[in-house]
């Protein structure tokens, strides 16, 4: 009963992974998404410099 018991656990923990993974590549290719789109359309200053989207 035990070697099933853990075998099921197992299978519990790696599922849980698997999907824990696939959702962070979502969230990796939706961010790279948006600082794309950011980067291209990115505004231009009244002195006709290009300036940065983003603060840091």
């Amino acid at each position: 009963m035990v070697p099933i018991l853990l075998v099921l656990l197992l299978v519990l923990i790696l599922f849980g992974a698997g999907f824990a993974v696939e959702v962070l590549w979502w969230i990796a290719i939706a961010v790279l998404v948006i600082w794309l789109l950011g980067f291209l359309l990115r505004s231009t200053s009244s002195s006709g410099t290009r300036s940065r989207w983003y603060r840091w």
